[in-house]
């Protein structure tokens, strides 16, 4: 292992940046399928759960240049601010996870349809069954993705992790306004910054170590990479369900951020909001608020999801305390409008 190696590698930990997410796919035994993650962010989201049918007619949300498509699945959603679908799975088992990157540059339309950032996880899940269709579609980019403000202020650089219930999984990230795919089933995790390209150079470095040596221990992205990747891989291939869905919730708390943690010359640390678990098998969605002794669930096979059914929600402001398969919680309700530029 070469100096100037180890020197590139410490500058690159350095570097990533202290807003947080972590996502990990975990394959057990009898087929099952789990993808896990964390939102951390610098305050509460403000997130809900929606659950959209099939047939609703949606655009990109950012006036007449905006794509528009009818939705040919139904899923179930977390929303941001009232204003995003940041993290969901649809009827297929198709999971989308937005995850921050302050690397992101999306360029410019060129032309092309444009779509919200905010609408980016939604525009997914209605419109693939599956990874390998959706990288299809995305590789001939039907839109340019366009950006906006958050309330709080901050810019939205994020990009997209999706998972099937095959343990199929894609990367989509617009470095340099240039989209770039990472598609395969070895791309199980994913964090921050650095890009991807690097977070694999990483942890190639670290495997090298072992993790039974050591794993590195902080809350930046590239450390909880590390640690991610080492436990998901070291995880015993459960065959009872409930025991899966326990170790995807293991290897997830493993690599939160601690409750309304700061570190100082770190003004942007985020702390972990709220943590799912999806098991795309069995097309159970759950939750787990950092601020709640509970986690709840929904099923999506007890959702109605046809065409002509209203949108509905289930409100999680003022955090209630919620247990168990809440399946049948949801109210109909106005769906949000997408954040706009």
């Amino acid at each position: 292992m070469s100096t100037f190696f180890l020197i590139g590698v410490f500058l690159l930990l350095q570097a990533s940046p202290a807003l947080s997410c972590t996502r990990f796919i975990y394959t057990a035994d009898n087929g099952q399928v789990f993808t896990g993650r964390s939102m951390d962010w610098l305050e509460d989201l403000k997130s809900d759960f929606w659950a959209f049918p099939r047939g609703m007619k949606r655009d990109g949300g950012v006036g007449e240049n905006s794509i528009k498509w009818t939705a040919k699945y139904g899923s179930v959603i977390l929303s941001g601010y009232d204003a995003a679908s940041a993290d969901g799975m649809n009827e297929k088992g198709l999971v989308a996870n937005l995850l921050y990157l302050a690397e992101s540059d999306y360029g410019k339309l060129n032309g092309k349809p444009a779509l919200s950032i905010a609408a980016w996880v939604q525009y997914v899940l209605d419109n693939y069954p599956n990874v390998n269709e959706a990288v299809k579609s995305m590789r001939k980019e039907p839109f340019r993705l366009a950006a906006a403000q958050l309330p709080n202020g901050s810019a939205p650089t994020l990009h997209l992790a999706i998972s099937d219930p095959t343990g199929d999984s894609a990367i989509f990230e617009y470095i340099g306004g240039k989209l770039v795919i990472h598609h395969g089933k070895e791309f199980t995790v994913m964090t921050n910054s650095p890009i991807y390209d690097k977070q694999l150079a990483l942890n190639e470095y670290w495997k090298q170590i072992g993790g039974l040596t050591m794993l590195p221990g902080t809350n930046r992205a590239s450390d909880r990479y590390v640690r991610a990747s080492f436990y998901v891989d070291a995880l015993p291939r459960f065959k009872d369900n409930r025991m899966a869905v326990a170790a995807a919730f293991s290897v997830i708390r493993n690599v939160s951020v601690p409750l309304g943690i700061t570190t100082p010359g770190h003004p942007n640390i985020s702390t972990t909001i709220w943590r799912t678990v999806s098991d795309q098998k069995n097309r159970v969605y759950y939750y787990e608020s950092a601020i709640s002794p509970n986690i709840f669930w929904i099923d999506l096979k007890k959702i109605d999801f046809s065409k002509g059914q209203k949108p509905r929600k289930i409100s999680l402001k003022g955090h209630p305390i919620m247990a168990g398969d809440q399946s049948g919680a949801f109210i109909a309700a106005e769906p949000f409008k997408w954040l706009a530029p």
